[in-house]
């Protein structure tokens, strides 16, 4: 096939298969369009076998991860830490609406960390819902939280999110130096967000609440709680010892899961369900679909685009260019683009592209799976949630909390060194 065919060609795969994500007809998997697109751009020859095999090579530590991280959080709700987390959160309103968007805040922002995007999205949204119903406000601000702090609050730990994973490898930072050089913009980037949303959702904190919760709250399950700790523990020393982050995941994934299995707490075959099977195969076609159009001409072209070193402008640049691809191409496949072209301007450009990914698709509901999978839930728990709100919204709180994280890493990078 020729170049200008197979360019052509992978695009428009790439196109239908984030359609497909985002639109979801009839429900369906990412996986039903995006399997097939990458048989074909490898049948057509728009991408070598080798260059395919190459890519699921690459991403088949990270789906691991991503597996167990969604197992180890599943198993964390079956607990009932998140609905700890609720009654947490409902005590420390005592009657304010700010105060219950401040705590929304700080367990998004640790859950997110922690426990990866997926776990503040997927279980943490839900619990938000009922504690704005039970206390009697309007759950708006707080579930427009849940959106942007599953995105942003993903910056401070390697294994917060799908696209530091990607990045992880490619920086060659260690754990903790990741962890290190990320902090004060994770703090900075929240900061801004937190800034943003008091003013923008005024009027909804200025209620009184109507209904304080009252009671004990749930008690904490501290064998979860036990356990997600000695895999982040374990996170550290696999990092020193280059043993892979899948394993520790898997580790800690597997105790929590013998222990509700063992007590008759949830079933294997919900178990296996949590790991999300349909949407690891989505990531890896994703993958190979991306790599085409990488090697058809992407590259070049953005190549040109990106800004050089690890200077304030350049990551500055870096950041903003990452933040509208991950707008017009969703944030996975926009990690998978420019991580390759800047690693060789060091890790400080690495970082940058996180930062623009991470932050940047809280501009629009295209911009991760992670908001498009939040919707979803919203809408599911009949909640309503504006387009256009929304879009106001990222226009306020995307720009302050980018450019203040870039000049955050920038101060890192010149205080620790990469």
């Amino acid at each position: 096939m020729n170049t200008a065919l197979a360019e052509t060609l992978s695009v428009v795969l790439l196109v239908a298969v984030l359609a497909a994500a985002v639109l979801r007809p009839k429900g369906l998997p990412e996986a039903v369009v995006a399997v097939p697109a990458a048989g074909i751009v490898i049948a057509t020859g728009a991408i070598t076998l080798d260059h395919a095999r190459e890519e699921v090579e690459r991403l088949g530590p990270v789906v691991g991860f991503l597996a167990a991280v969604l197992v180890l959080a599943h198993c964390c709700d079956v607990e009932g830490l998140f609905q700890a987390c609720g009654g947490w959160m409902a005590r420390h309103a005592a009657g304010s609406p700010t105060r219950l968007l401040t705590a929304v805040f700080v367990l998004a922002s640790v859950i997110t960390a922690v426990l990866s995007l997926d776990a503040t999205v997927v279980l943490l949204t839900p619990v938000v819902i009922a504690t704005a119903a039970r206390a009697g406000v309007l759950a708006r601000p707080h579930l427009y939280a849940c959106a942007h702090l599953s995105n942003t609050a993903s910056l401070l730990l390697p294994v917060s999110n799908l696209t530091n994973l990607l990045a992880f490898e490619a920086s060659g930072l260690s754990f903790t130096r990741f962890a290190a050089l990320m902090a004060l913009p994770w703090v900075v980037a929240i900061g801004a967000e937190y800034l943003v949303f008091r003013r923008f959702f005024r009027a909804d904190l200025a209620a009184p609440l109507h209904a304080p919760e009252t009671g004990e709250p749930p008690e904490l399950p501290r064998f979860a709680l036990i356990t997600v700790g000695c895999t982040l523990a374990g996170f550290v020393v696999a990092s020193t010892a280059g043993i892979e982050p899948a394993w520790v995941a898997c580790a800690g994934a597997l105790v929590l899961a013998v222990r509700v299995l063992v007590r008759r707490r949830d079933t294997a075959l919900s178990v296996v369900r949590s790991a999300s099977p349909a949407f690891l195969a989505f990531v890896l076609a994703l993958g190979v679909v991306v790599r085409a159009v990488v090697d058809n001409g992407l590259a070049d072209a953005l190549d040109r685009l990106l800004p050089s070193g690890q200077g304030l402008v350049a990551l500055i640049g870096i950041a903003v260019l990452a933040a509208v691809l991950a707008n017009l191409i969703n944030n996975l496949p926009a990690v998978l683009v420019l991580v390759p072209l800047t690693a060789p301007s060091g890790a400080g450009a690495v970082l940058a592209v996180l930062l623009g990914v991470n932050i940047g698709p809280n501009l629009t509901y295209a911009g991760s799976l992670a908001t498009l999978l939040w919707r979803r839930i919203v809408q599911r728990h009949d909640q309503e949630v504006a387009l256009g709100e929304f879009t106001r919204l990222g226009l306020l709180t995307v720009p302050a909390a980018l450019l203040s994280s870039v000049l955050a890493l920038w101060l890192a990078i010149g205080a620790i060194g990469v």
